[in-house]
This record gives C-alpha cells, structure tokens and sequence, in this order.
C-alpha cells in the first residue's frame, strides 16, 4: 500500500478498539509473575500537535512491565485533561493481580490506589507537596526518627551503592509500618508502609544529596520498596527513551485524526514484538534495520 493508504487507514480506526486489541493480544502472549512490578507513567508526543485545528499534543499513559519488558497497555489523556484521570481508565483494563504499581508523585491519588487495591494489586507512590500535609508529616516524622537513629520504633534498612562512569551513587533506605499516628491515613486503601531514600551522589570533587519519600500498600520490607523505586525508572530507560531513540517518536509529524493515537499503539507493538525475538543480541535500532532489509527475521519478530 502507498503511503497514503496508510494515512486513510490509521487516521480513521477507531483508538479504543486498536487499543483493545492490543491488551487482548499482550496478555495473550505475556504472563506476569507475582511481585512483578509495573511502572506507570506518562509521554507527551511532541509534534503530534495541529495548530491549524487548535489540536494539542497528544498525551500518552503506558503500564511497563520492568521484569518482562513489555508495554502492558496505554491510553491517551482526554484533553483538558491529565494523567490524573487517565491512569484509573487503564488499570481497570489491565490483568495486575498480584503486582505492584508504582507511580510518580502525579499519580499519588486516593482514587488510583482503591483502583489498584480493586485489581488485586498493590502500589508504591513517589510523595511530593500535592497532598498537603501528608508529605510533610511523613518528612518531619522520619527526619525526627533518623536524629534518634530509629530508636523508638521497629524499622527495616537496606542500602545499595552503584559505581560507574566515575560516579559512586549510595542509596539508603528505611521502611516504617508504625504508622497509626499519620492523620488521614484511612482515606488510602491499606496504606501499610511509609519509606524514605536517602541517595548520595558523588561525581570528582562535586557531592550531592537527595532525599524521597514514599508510600505503599506493601509490607515494610526495605530490599522490596527499593527494587520497586529503581525499577520504576525502567520505563524512563527503557520505553520513553527508546521511543524516542530508536522510533524517533518525537519527531514524528503524524497528526491527521485518529493517526496519532494509532501509530502510537502501533509502535508499542513493534517495540513489544522486537523485545520478544532474542535470536539476534543487537539494539532496538538494529533489529528494526535488519527486519526491514530480511524478510526471514522479519517473519522471527512477528512470530515471536
């Protein structure tokens, strides 16, 4: 087909039903483990705007599945809109039992984690000021226990140091279930733990501190709240980055319609299919390349 058969077809398909198809198709080919952690988060496709029609940019929300490495699902935020709302409409049509959900200081809605807890799932959110006085109490009440050294109260610990590229970056966590104290406690589904990261960044001469905040549903176990806050960077690492990379999202001018919304489902399934074949150990880029120039490996990814 010519290139604008292509344009006709995916401007005029309808969004929600590609995007059906897509969580029907990833579930029937994937299979999450219990504890496996799926990173929510949200990506601006930047030239998918339309000035002309007053159309913005489209905003999309994807569910990456850290230990798989696949794209669960995703949906567009309605205009004037935000992730807000979005992210409840996508976790009710995936299958997270089981899992924990992790997502970034936006994302920390009561209305979000009682649709996590629905699924039968559990979550860690990342705690900025858009709560209140929540992030606040839960800053104030560990930076008291820390000058006491924890004393007064049962906790769990876990620390992890990376070196690279000449940068030593040390983590240090602490987990703290004694929480019958933080009011409004009860207005978020079985909130069970509250945690706090302390990194240290060293690079040369130079040293930075910085300290997070989190909460969960999760029992207080310090090894499993850090491996779910480095994982959620995955989707940073792994989706965002290699959308725009390999697919060169961002660059992408598609804006006609309903064109934007499909290429966007249509990539997630190329990188998913990609992701899948690992008969050839090269870059997503690569393995686009080799797939357009052989026909034979072509029929490896899409059988994968």
């Amino acid at each position: 087909p010519s290139a604008d058969t292509f344009e006709r077809v995916f401007a005029r398909i309808d969004p929600k039903e590609f995007k059906a198809c897509f969580i029907q198709w990833i579930q029937a080919i994937s299979q999450l483990t219990k504890g496996e952690v799926i990173a929510v988060d949200g990506k601006t496709l930047r030239r998918s705007h339309d000035q002309s029609k007053g159309k913005s940019a489209i905003h999309m929300v994807s569910a990456w599945a850290c230990t798989n490495g696949l794209v669960l699902g995703q949906t567009k935020t309605e205009e004037k809109s935000n992730e807000i709302t979005a992210i409840p409409e996508l976790l009710k049509i995936l299958e997270i039992e089981g899992c924990i959900v992790t997502i970034d200081a936006m994302g920390c809605q009561k209305r979000i984690c009682e649709t996590i807890i629905e699924k039968g799932a559990d979550y860690i959110f990342s705690l900025k000021g858009n709560q209140g006085n929540l992030h606040n109490d839960i800053q104030l009440y560990f930076q008291s226990q820390r000058e006491s050294e924890f004393a007064d109260v049962s906790f769990d610990y876990h620390e992890t140091t990376d070196a690279e590229h000449g940068k030593i970056e040390v983590r240090k966590y602490w987990t703290l279930s004694d929480i019958d104290w933080l009011q409004g406690k009860e207005h978020w589904k079985n909130l069970t733990t509250i945690c706090m990261v302390e990194r240290e960044r060293q690079f040369k001469n130079k040293t930075g501190k910085e300290t997070s905040y989190y909460i969960g549903s999760v029992e207080s176990n310090a090894k499993t709240f850090a491996h779910a806050i480095r994982s959620h960077w995955k989707v940073e690492n792994s989706l965002h980055w290699v959308l725009d990379v390999s697919f060169r999202e961002d660059e992408s001018r598609i804006r006609k319609d309903h064109a934007p919304d499909n290429f966007a489902v249509l990539r997630h399934i190329a990188l998913n299919m990609i992701k899948k074949e690992d008969s050839v150990k090269k870059s997503i880029k690569a393995k686009r390349l080799r797939a357009g120039w052989d026909h034979d490996y072509l029929l490896k990814v899409l059988n994968a």
